[in-house]
């Protein structure tokens, strides 16, 4: 008898966008980029007729509650993914309310889940969504500051490509972290001792929100390499790992590179001068990814799950 895991068929591919849905409003409200990004996870399911606006009518009249998701989610791995996915959008402002941590327990209880498999993914996500860019580090050496600043941004797009090819949500959950990391490192080299505040208004100038960001991450885990693992039977139009290393490669190098210069310049560049260059080393650093595709492969098979938070703390 085969041990492979039954496939996630339409239904639970359906209830697990729901679930999405339900999580999103489990605060009371649901922000348009959020919307945005569930859209993208129904995309995803290229060919199934899944509809996000017929998902969000019945959640939101009521058709379609934790008790409908139990009854239609029949496989371990498709009840394990509706409440990793969850987490993630419960998380994916780096808060969790006290509404939040609520529907997460009673959805655990609906799918009737083993505590042992789940809190430790919880407990991961929480603490990589609010994982403190602050940490201290030791400073740049400014013999030759230039140099290592380059190897430092380049060694982050580095990991965030490998953590994109990574079969976990977690693994996506830790490259917002690993790109605040960064910037603080890249202002502390040039003599900025930043706040996560500072660093989350600089993403947001630059035009990289960290919502947007971790939703487009759960995307491309939900239809790509995680549900393909889990056996899901998805077909073409698939936003595959080699697409999403290449997006966070190429926004992080972009994004380390605009620090520089930013903070090079004495922070004097503009919001519309930063988004300019940023659009510049975009460019830069998507035809750089095929020359280091081969140590990003590596640095994926290098990184485990657990190691991630200490990652987080130490680039």
């Amino acid at each position: 008898m085969s041990n492979e895991p039954l496939p996630i068929d339409q239904n639970e591919h359906r209830a697990i966008v729901g679930v999405c849905v339900l999580a999103a409003f489990a605060d009371g409200s649901q922000s348009e980029t959020e919307r945005a990004r569930i859209e993208q996870i129904v995309k995803g399911f290229s060919g199934e007729g899944l509809d996000v606006a017929v998902v969000y009518q019945d959640v939101l009249g009521g058709r379609f509650s934790m008790s409908t998701a139990a009854g239609q989610l029949h496989t371990p791995a498709a009840r394990a993914l509706a409440y990793e996915m969850a987490v993630c959008v419960c998380n994916a402002d780096g808060v969790m309310t006290d509404s939040e941590k609520k529907f997460l327990s009673d959805l655990h209880q609906a799918l009737q889940l083993q505590s042992s498999s789940t809190e430790a993914h919880q407990q991961s996500a929480q603490a990589l969504a609010g994982q403190p860019p602050v940490i201290a580090a030791p400073p740049l050496p400014n013999t030759n500051r230039e140099g290592e600043v380059d190897r430092m941004i380049l060694n982050a797009a580095i990991m965030n490509g490998a953590l994109e090819m990574m079969p976990h949500t977690l693994a996506t959950m830790a490259i917002v972290p690993l790109q605040m990391r960064m910037v603080y490192r890249v202002g502390q080299a040039y003599g900025y001792e930043l706040d996560r505040g500072h660093v989350k208004d600089f993403l947001g100038t630059v035009g990289i929100g960290l919502t947007s960001q971790v939703f487009e991450g759960f995307t491309r885990q939900l239809v790509g390499g995680f549900a393909r693992r889990l056996g899901g039977g998805l077909l073409g139009g698939l936003v595959g790992e080699a697409t999403g290393s290449a997006v966070a490669f190429a926004s992080t190098y972009a994004l380390g590179q605009v620090a520089r210069q930013y903070y090079a310049s004495g922070r004097t560049l503009s919001a519309s001068q930063l988004k300019d260059v940023f659009s510049t080393m975009l460019a830069n650093g998507q035809s750089m990814r095929g020359r280091y595709s081969g140590d990003i492969l590596q640095r994926s098979r290098q990184v485990n799950v657990t190691d991630l938070l200490p990652l987080a703390r130490q680039l």
